[in-house]
């Protein structure tokens, strides 16, 4: 007999090493009370900027209310996939609730905004179909294409000349094509420009898929998002978001056309073979969505909190520049991880808890704050203090 192989897990620890070496290693940080503005983190109360509750709701009462009450009327879990024994009238009120208010036909939930795009992508594209997609897109969107079995040619984030010319030379090679794209990109907070891909949509009969995850609840005259936001709602498109953002719930939903809906109950793996949305989750994202129509003082209050943030580092820290943002996602670049790491625990130190954002996540580390409606300004202030009192650890411009 030859040599004994090695032991085929050693590369696992290999792995972990140069994760450590490279400044990218990640893990878990507790927080031990009810979401908010402020929490305990780690048995320290701080100041929370890590949050993507831009609505302040997954704290809220009303919120917690529906979820017991749903969970005392159908249980704890919903047993088994919507086609088998989980469907409850629940899931189809959320569904009509969310159609609804994004305009369109109709709409399908689905047991995460991850599952959401992995199912949809994977059920409209397949072997003899092209997809474009922009390359600071979600993973969830970057997986779904890969999973789709199509061919998928990236383009430049946000460069919509490089995508005609892609198009033009690619297009007419496949079946069908889909141009996918996140509305707010949850690593920089810039949107992605709506009108114009609709427009190379047509004019190249391409399908559009948008991920509004971070524009649902945030972005429009009524929070419905981006598409609101620029004045598209009722164009051909899909619409895909979650529950578990300005929701403060968890799960994702489909937007579109009757058609589209239907054909992804029948062939969306991620929704035909996984077990349903809990009945809590359900009940409160319905709640969150009555409560943003009912209360749009909150949206109003968040974008006022980004106003102060921005004209607060503006006036008072001039040398440091955030990256270009159209929503509550604020980042501002640090030279490299170590830097990032560093001026994060300093925040955390001073009551701050903003997360560092490195490699492989996004291609240049920073610092992202995400802001809530619930914020007040004196907590935006002791933001904008703590960073002035760690200067040395930013880069000056």
């Amino acid at each position: 007999m030859g040599e004994m192989p090695v032991d085929p897990y050693n590369w696992i620890e290999e792995t972990l090493n140069t994760i450590h070496r490279a400044d990218w290693y990640r893990q878990v940080k507790t927080i031990n009370s009810v979401p908010g503005a402020t929490v305990i983190l780690e048995g320290q109360e701080v100041i929370n900027f890590a949050s993507n509750d831009y609505l302040g709701l997954a704290g809220d009462e009303r919120l917690i209310a529906a979820a017991v009450n749903a969970t005392k009327v159908w249980g704890t879990g919903s047993t088994g996939s919507r086609l088998l024994s989980g469907n409850r009238e629940l899931h189809r009120e959320l569904e009509k609730a969310i159609a609804s208010w994004k305009k369109t036909e109709d709409a399908l939930i689905f047991s995460s905004g991850y599952l959401a795009n992995l199912g949809a992508i994977a059920a409209i594209t397949g072997k003899r179909d092209l997809i474009l997609s922009d390359r600071y897109n979600h993973s969830s969107l970057k997986n779904g294409a890969i999973l789709s079995g199509a061919t998928v040619i990236e383009y430049q984030h946000g460069n919509l000349a490089e995508l005609t010319t892609k198009l033009e030379q690619e297009r007419s090679k496949y079946r069908r094509c889909l141009i996918l794209t996140d509305s707010v990109f949850s690593m920089d907070g810039d949107l992605c420009n709506l009108p114009v891909l609709l427009a190379l949509a047509e004019q190249f009969s391409c399908m559009l898929l948008v991920d509004e995850a971070h524009a649902t609840g945030v972005l429009g005259e009524t929070g419905a998002g981006c598409v609101e936001h620029f004045h598209c709602t009722g164009k051909k498109l899909i619409q895909i978001g979650t529950l578990s953002k300005a929701l403060g719930s968890l799960g994702g939903y489909v937007a579109g056309d009757r058609a589209l809906i239907d054909l992804l109950r029948n062939r969306a793996p991620t929704w035909i073979y996984t077990t349903a949305l809990s009945p809590a989750d359900a009940a409160a994202a319905l709640t969150a969505i009555q409560i943003i129509h009912q209360e749009p003082e909150r949206r109003s209050h968040l974008w006022e909190n980004v106003e102060v943030f921005k004209n607060a580092i503006s006036n008072q820290l001039p040398n440091f520049q955030l990256l270009p943002s159209q929503s509550p996602i604020l980042c501002l670049q640090l030279p490299n991880p170590a830097a990032a790491l560093e001026l994060g625990q300093h925040l955390k130190n001073s009551g701050i808890f903003a997360p560092a954002i490195r490699p492989p996540t996004v291609p240049t580390s920073r610092l992202r704050f995400s802001l809530m409606a619930t914020h007040t300004s004196q907590q935006i202030q002791q933001l904008v203090s703590a960073l002035k009192t760690h200067w040395q650890f930013l880069p000056i411009a």
